[in-house]
């Protein structure tokens, strides 16, 4: 029996439905393995730009902080480094007296380093 016109316009449109939503699935499944990959590398950035909390990284700024002399480039290139650390030094008993007083406050203002508050 021979099929009608009509007859394969219809299949042709039912296998190009089908077709269109393997192909639907098939975008869905490349959009997770880049965002997949994408994720994958971000995580790869952070690790690299670990911090290492280390309060002699700002001895730079001792002067700074204990008198009213400005910060020099280091002192400021070491405390946004350490920016991170922050709330750790301010939670340390031998510390907070030099990252909790006026003169660091005011030179990371002055370093545009905004103060934490932990």
């Amino acid at each position: 029996m021979r099929q009608t016109p009509l007859a394969f316009f219809i299949v042709f449109s039912r296998v190009l439905a089908l077709w269109w939503e393997k192909m639907k699935v098939v975008s869905v499944v490349a959009l997770c393995v880049v965002a997949l990959v994408v994720v994958l590398l971000s995580g790869e950035t952070r690790t690299v730009e670990a911090v290492n909390c280390s309060p002699s990284e700002l001895t730079s700024c001792l002067p700074a902080i204990t008198s009213s002399s400005p910060p020099s480039t280091t002192c400021c290139s070491k405390l946004r480094e350490q920016k991170p650390c922050l709330c750790g030094y301010l939670q340390n008993p031998n510390l907070k007296q030099f990252v909790n007083n006026p003169n660091a406050r005011k030179v990371a203002s002055t370093c545009g380093v905004t103060y934490p508050q932990c």
